[in-house]
């Protein structure tokens, strides 16, 4: 079973980047703990960031021809932004887990609606980097309870 993670804008600067919200974890540490629960789960991870919305587009689209059971997103500020990410969510037919180091609803008014997760099958925010494993957790359970 192989999943994409798919890192947004600026997430390349965790723990730099305003560490009072995401925190002081580098993306790197992120992923790092995010592979041993994906090793302790029998699953194969490839990991992506980019900060450009075409890009990550394309990722999500070469997702399917490159055979990901699924994809766990972290679309940052695209979340708000990006109906041509939704799109390429919706229509690559893979189930997708919305991830957000924090609690978006806990923000600024503009952060409180998030394009991309009516596309998705569950979106885990508010739990820092542990949200990804939270989120592989998910995803991996309904992949596995998914008739074949």
């Amino acid at each position: 079973m192989k999943i994409l993670i798919l890192n947004g804008p600026n997430l390349n600067m965790l723990g730099q980047r305003e560490p009072a919200v995401y925190g002081r974890e580098t993306l790197e540490e992120i992923m790092g703990r995010l592979a041993s629960e994906a090793s302790r789960l029998g699953v194969e991870m490839i990991c992506e960031q980019s900060n450009a919305e075409g890009a990550l587009v394309r990722m999500v689209q070469d997702a399917v021809v490159e055979g990901m059971a699924g994809i766990i997103l972290n679309p940052a500020a695209y979340t708000h932004t990006s109906i041509a990410l939704r799109d390429a969510i919706k229509g690559s037919g893979l189930p997708c887990v919305e991830v957000h180091l924090s609690n978006t609803h806990a923000r600024e008014v503009f952060r409180h609606k998030s394009l991309t997760a009516g596309v998705c099958i569950g979106q885990i925010q508010g739990f820092g980097g542990y949200g990804y494993v939270l989120a592989l957790q998910g995803l991996y359970e309904y992949l596995k309870a998914r008739p074949s």
